[in-house]
């Protein structure tokens, strides 16, 4: 039976990044050694980071003043790097959910943090709007896609201060204006590869400006001067994002992907509206492309267990919702197929005809 992958992350990866990874895992480019064995500092795995920071500049369209790192750690570990290096006096951060949270709770250890906007008042259902950005921020930070509750900024919001971006979920599946933003990470293991590696685009004249002394493996600096290698990088996880930056490119890029994007979140939000059962969670104008949650009607919440049930037979993994929403989630990353999306309506159509009589 076909798996329909739903994950939240780690996720799909395309069926060509795994085959190709796991062969470099028996041998990298017929060297005689494993992937996993080689050393950081030899060419082979040079011309590996230098690659895929190459297409990630390019498939971005990153201008010459950012510089782009490869670290370990995951997105949370940056939660604490982007205060340290960028709080002197005053930082903002937009709640949208838990990992906003998470990252506020960090930054209040490091100086002054505000929140200039939430949407906590109805357990992150939307993207806050109409909000005043200090001028005397040293950053405002927002979280431009929630995994647990389904929201996502659709647009590069102006800000008169740096804008540093969390983009662990929705990175490179839609257009975005990197100069709009002073920094830019995420865990790349939604669109860009598996657990492991963090990505960090920032633009370099942002640094160096606060007083503290920094630990050398926070400062961002001393990564950039080393090109990634200041201390051994995650060398599989970067190898399988250039294999995955080298697919998205070859299908044509993000213009590409978003295309197909906007055509999966379509044809289950269509579903989700149309099929009495189902109701989504989101205000329909923030709802997320990647992470598309939704619940029963509360007349047919007892069915909850038995539609798990007839999904997972049906093939569908990875549904189940965040411990704290409940519910159920179907993550629509990069790599999942239109045919996946088809395979889950047509499941929860089947389960509508025997049970709405």
């Amino acid at each position: 039976m076909k798996k329909h992958n739903f994950n939240a992350g780690p996720s799909i990866l395309p069926q060509e990044v795994i085959e190709n990874s796991a062969k470099a895992v028996l041998d990298l480019n017929g060297i005689g050694l494993s992937l996993l064995e080689i050393s950081h500092r030899t060419a082979d795995f040079e011309n590996v980071n230098n690659e895929a920071e190459s297409l990630f500049r390019e498939l971005l369209n990153v201008p010459e003043n950012y510089k782009i790192i490869f670290l370990g750690g995951g997105a949370s570990t940056q939660f604490c790097y982007i205060p340290y290096n960028l709080l002197e006096k005053k930082a903002g951060y937009i709640n949208t959910g838990v990992w906003s949270k998470k990252a506020i709770k960090e930054a209040k250890l490091f100086g002054e943090t505000v929140v200039v906007a939430s949407s906590d008042d109805t357990n992150f259902n939307y993207i806050p709007k109409g909000y005043t950005i200090p001028a005397d921020l040293d950053y405002l930070h927002i979280t431009t896609n929630n995994t647990i509750y389904g929201t996502e900024f659709h647009t590069d919001i102006d800000s008169p201060v740096n804008l540093v971006a969390d983009m662990s979920s929705d990175i490179l599946s839609r257009p975005i204006d990197v100069s709009k933003y002073a920094l830019i990470y995420g865990g790349a293991q939604k669109n860009m590869g598996p657990a492991g590696a963090t990505f960090i685009i920032v633009r370099e004249d942002i640094l160096g400006k606060v007083s503290r002394q920094l630990p050398s493996m926070v400062d961002y600096r001393n990564h950039i001067a080393n090109d990634s290698m200041f201390n051994t990088p995650p060398v599989f996880p970067i190898f399988v994002i250039r294999e995955t930056l080298k697919w998205l490119k070859s299908i044509g890029g993000v213009p590409e992907i978003y295309r197909r994007n906007v055509a999966k979140a379509e044809l289950l939000y269509n579903e989700i509206d149309r099929n009495p059962l189902f109701v989504g969670t989101a205000a329909k104008e923030d709802r997320s492309l990647m992470n598309i949650c939704f619940l029963l009607q509360p007349e047919f919440e007892s069915l909850s267990g038995a539609f798990m049930e007839f999904a997972k037979e049906r093939g569908m993994v990875g549904l189940k919702g965040h411990r704290s929403a409940g519910g159920f989630r179907a993550s629509c990353y990069n790599a999942l197929p239109i045919e996946s999306v088809e395979a889950l309506v047509a499941c929860m159509q089947e389960f509508e005809k025997a049970n709405v009589k």
